[in-house]
Order: structure tokens, then C-alpha cells, then sequence
């Protein structure tokens, strides 16, 4: 509790190097709260802001944290190819309603090395037709990577839009198998 009486939530925060660039991985008591792309200095300063703001706490950058051993542990084994699951505890707070249920879905339901149609995650939590607002989810998933929105492709074989940019989605497929290495 702080001064207040209040439960303050601690939020600690680190880069970690990746074969996509810097990802900035932020986590709570509760589990990994964001993971945030091209975490260059002007990008993760806004992405702490915004954490700050939506979580009620100054987020503390702790590469030595137990709360982002793991997490940091796991995205470079991804990374490495040597895992293909993420094992962690994550803290949904940063998102609600059908964007978490999507989510949700996506994280359990949507394999290393496979991808999911818009209009079939949609169908999965039972909205068919709502293609168009699962695409609103993949772009408001706070958890990139870890929660697989690069997994997520159009039906007609096309590979979609990605928060994080089209050359990184195309990245972590290939990483996956999914679609070939770049040549250049």
C-alpha cells in the first residue's frame, strides 16, 4: 500500500534486443502487461507514458526484475527458435471485452507455425462476421508476439496489416515457417 492507503501497482520494464529489433516488455504483479515493438528511446518513452497513464503507476525500468526474468527468458528463446510456446502469466488489464475475448482465443487456440483468417477468429468466439472488428483487436493487442497477432492473415491469402509494421509481421512468420526467409 502507498501513502494513501491505496494498492499501488508496480510496473517494471526492459528492452531486449530481438531479431525484429528492440522490444520493450513491461510487466505487473499479475504477468506481462505490453509488449511494444521498435523500442527505440522516442517510441519507448511514449509507450511508458501511455503505461503510466493507463495503469495509475511510473513504470520502473528493471532488467533484473523476477517479474521480467521469465518474460525476457522466454522472448529470446523465441527468438533463437528454440521455443515455440509462451508459458506466462499475463496481465490483461490493458485491454476488455470482445478485444480480450479475441485475444484470449488467439492465444490458446492459434498454434506455432499456423495462421487464422480474420472472419475465422471471428467465428471462434462466436461473431461471424466480425472479421473487420477482429481486425480492430489484433491492432489493439498490447501483447504482440506472445499473444500471436502476426498469426492473424486475410482469407484470401494476403497477409494483412501489423501494428508493428508489414517487413516485421513478414519476419516472425518466416521465423515460424510460415512463409520463406527473405532473400535481402
Amino acid at each position: 500500500m502507498d501513502s494513501h492507503g491505496q494498492n499501488e501497482q508496480q510496473v517494471v520494464w526492459a528492452v531486449v534486443g530481438t531479431g525484429i529489433g528492440p522490444l520493450l516488455l513491461a510487466a505487473t504483479r499479475a504477468g506481462l502487461v505490453n509488449v511494444v515493438f521498435h523500442a527505440t528511446d522516442p517510441v519507448r518513452d511514449k509507450a511508458l507514458d501511455r503505461l503510466a497513464s493507463r495503469l495509475g503507476s511510473e513504470p520502473v525500468e528493471a532488467p533484473g526484475s523476477p517479474l521480467l526474468a521469465e518474460p525476457i527468458h522466454q522472448v529470446e528463446a523465441y527468438f533463437a527458435g528454440r521455443r515455440r510456446d509462451f508459458e506466462l502469466p499475463l496481465d490483461w488489464s490493458l485491454i476488455s471485452g470482445f478485444n480480450r475475448q479475441v485475444l484470449r482465443e488467439l492465444a490458446a487456440g492459434v498454434p506455432y507455425g499456423s495462421v487464422v483468417g480474420y472472419g475465422d477468429l471471428a467465428g471462434r468466439v462466436g461473431q461471424p462476421g466480425a472479421a473487420q472488428a477482429v481486425g480492430v483487436a489484433m491492432g489493439s493487442n498490447p501483447l504482440p508476439v506472445v499473444v500471436p497477432c502476426h498469426r492473424v492473415v486475410e482469407s484470401d491469402g494476403g497477409i494483412g496489416g501489423f501494428g508493428g509494421g508489414l517487413e516485421t509481421k513478414r519476419k516472425l512468420l518466416a521465423l515460424e515457417g510460415v512463409l520463406p526467409e527473405p532473400l535481402f
